[in-house]
């Protein structure tokens, strides 16, 4: 059996036509690779949040963003406080021991904080996952109890959460809210989302 001889011109040719599509393709894989690398926007979406607290006053609530949520800053009066240890009883978790949502250990204390007078918490109602309207003045309200001593009641499906975030119990809620990592740089700045431990 003879063997065919080759086209020079037509090996040629096919060596230079499969090298040109291998290249062709390495091109084209190169924007669609980098697609996937994080953008600009989105790495500052996940960097920490700086923020000055100093002209928050005692019974006022700011709200900033971090990671596309909402992070609540109460600066919680000598009432709202006692508040906290008067429904400790009354709420699902009162030391913060659930795992779901993980409490910092520096805020696994009655008041979820690092400084009694200030808590950061993320605004979600760990349900399913609504925004909680503030409910920070104590006594009976539509769909509060008689005793409310203040606190956040979600409208969706009435899960209430007392002046540290801690959820009551028999709620749809399973968990406390959130208490993200933060640290103060000083007594009037507040970094959200870094602690001396972590880097978010």
């Amino acid at each position: 059996m003879s063997d065919t001889p080759v086209d020079t011109s037509k090996r040629t040719w096919l060596i230079a036509s499969t090298c040109a599509g291998a290249a062709g393709a390495a091109f084209t894989a190169v924007p669609f690779v980098a697609g996937f690398q994080p953008s600009e926007r989105a790495k500052a979406a996940g960097a920490p949040v700086e923020v000055d607290i100093s002209a928050l006053k005692p019974g006022e609530k700011m709200t900033v963003e971090w990671r596309g949520k909402p992070v609540w800053i109460l600066r919680r009066t000598p009432e709202m406080l006692a508040s906290v240890k008067q429904v400790d009883g009354e709420v699902a978790d009162p030391e913060s021991d659930r795992k779901s949502y993980p409490t910092p250990e520096y805020a696994k204390n009655e008041h979820r904080s690092i400084k009694p007078e200030f808590w950061v918490g993320v605004g979600i109602c760990t349900h399913l996952g609504c925004s909680p309207s503030d409910k920070l003045q104590p006594g009976p309200q539509p769909s509060l109890p008689d005793n409310w001593g203040g606190g956040f009641l979600c409208p969706c499906h009435g899960s209430t959460f007392d002046m540290a975030g801690r959820v009551f119990k028999n709620k749809p809620a399973p968990d406390n809210l959130e208490v993200p990592p933060h640290m103060y740089l000083s007594d009037t700045r507040l970094l959200i989302g870094e602690d001396k431990n972590t880097k978010a």
